[in-house]
C-alpha cells in the first residue's frame, strides 16, 4: 500500500477543528468521575432503549500500551484521549485507586506529578483500579504495525506532470475541491491529488483540472463532508465522556475511540449509524 497523506482544506479543517476541540480539552474531575442517573437509579433519568450503552468490563483490563498517570493534588487520573502537550502537561480522565507512582518514571513540577505507565487492573465505569503497572523505562512494547496511508483512487491518475504542479497549484486546487458540489473529502498518493464526491465525478474533474496539471483520481462516495460532520456531533453527543477522540480519516467511514467497549458500543453505532460507518476502537482491553 502506498503511502499517502490525507488533506483537509481550509474550510473543512477549521469545521473538524470545532468538533475535536471539546473533546481534547482536559475535562475536570466531576465531569470525568460522573456517575450515569439511570444507574444511579433515578427513574426520570432513565435513558431510552436505543441510547449509546454504557459497558463496564467484568474482569481485569489493560491499557493498549503506555498511557499517561497525572496527579495535579486531587488525585491520580488515567489519561487516555488527549495529553495537551504544555510543562507540566494537562489532561483528564478517570480517577486512579491502587497506584503509587514511586521513584521510578515519575516527573514533578509545579505541584503536578505524571509518568508514563502500561496498566492493569479493573475499571467500574468510573475508577480504575490498579493491580499491576510497569513504567515506561522498564516497558518492552511490541513493534507496532506500520500505518499506511489511504492508496490512490484510480490505477491511472493521468495528467502530464507538467505545468501548474507547484504548492501553490496544489493549494489552488484543494480549495476547488472543497467548494465542488458533494464534496466528501481529498487525499495525497505520493504525487496525486485524489478528491471524493457524491455526485458529477466528471463535472468534479474537469474543474480541478483548471488549476492541476499533475496526477489526479476523482471518484464517487455515498456520503459528504458535512454528512460524516454532523454524524460526528451526534456521535460526540451520544457517547459523552465515554468517548475520547473522534473523526474520519477515510471516506464514508468515522472512527471512535472509547474508553471501553465490549462490542456493545460497536453495536449500536451499526445499529445506528448503518454498519461499517463508525468504527469503534476500545482504550482499555481485557487483559490476557
Amino acid at each position: 500500500m502506498s503511502t499517502a497523506t490525507r488533506l483537509r482544506p481550509l474550510r473543512a479543517a477549521l469545521a473538524a477543528l470545532a468538533l475535536t476541540l471539546p473533546l481534547a480539552a482536559c475535562s475536570t474531575e466531576a465531569e470525568m468521575r460522573a456517575v450515569d442517573p439511570a444507574a444511579a437509579g433515578d427513574p426520570a433519568a432513565a435513558v431510552s432503549s436505543d441510547a449509546a450503552p454504557r459497558p463496564v468490563p467484568e474482569g481485569r483490563v489493560t491499557t493498549n500500551g503506555l498511557v499517561t498517570l497525572l496527579d495535579d493534588g486531587g488525585g491520580p487520573e488515567l489519561c487516555l484521549g488527549p495529553v495537551a502537550e504544555s510543562y507540566p502537561p494537562q489532561c483528564g480522565g478517570p480517577a486512579v485507586d491502587g497506584f503509587d507512582f514511586g521513584d521510578v518514571g515519575a516527573e514533578r513540577a509545579s505541584g503536578v506529578t505524571w509518568g508514563s505507565y502500561a496498566l492493569i487492573g479493573t475499571y467500574d465505569g468510573t475508577t480504575f483500579t490498579v493491580t499491576d503497572s510497569t513504567p515506561a523505562a522498564l516497558y518492552d512494547p511490541m513493534a507496532a504495525p506500520p500505518v499506511d496511508g489511504l492508496d490512490a483512487a484510480c490505477s491511472t491518475p493521468g495528467g502530464s506532470g507538467a505545468g501548474r504542479t507547484s504548492p501553490e497549484d496544489l493549494d489552488a486546487t484543494l480549495a476547488a475541491a472543497s467548494a465542488l458540489p458533494g464534496y466528501a473529502t481529498s487525499w495525497l498518493s505520493g504525487d496525486t491529488i485524489n478528491v471524493a464526491v457524491t455526485e458529477d465525478a466528471a463535472g468534479a474533474e474537469a474543474t480541478l483540472r483548471q488549476t492541476w496539471d499533475g496526477g489526479l483520481c476523482v471518484t464517487t462516495v455515498e456520503r459528504t463532508d458535512a454528512d460524516l460532520t454532523a454524524i460526528n456531533t451526534e456521535l460526540q453527543a451520544a457517547l459523552g465522556d465515554q468517548l475520547l477522540t473522534s473523526g474520519s480519516t477515510a471516506p464514508d467511514t468515522l472512527d471512535a475511540h472509547v474508553v471501553f467497549d465490549d462490542g456493545s458500543i460497536q453495536d449500536w453505532a451499526d445499529a445506528t449509524y448503518g454498519a461499517g460507518l463508525v468504527r469503534v476502537t476500545s482504550a482499555l482491553v481485557p487483559a490476557g
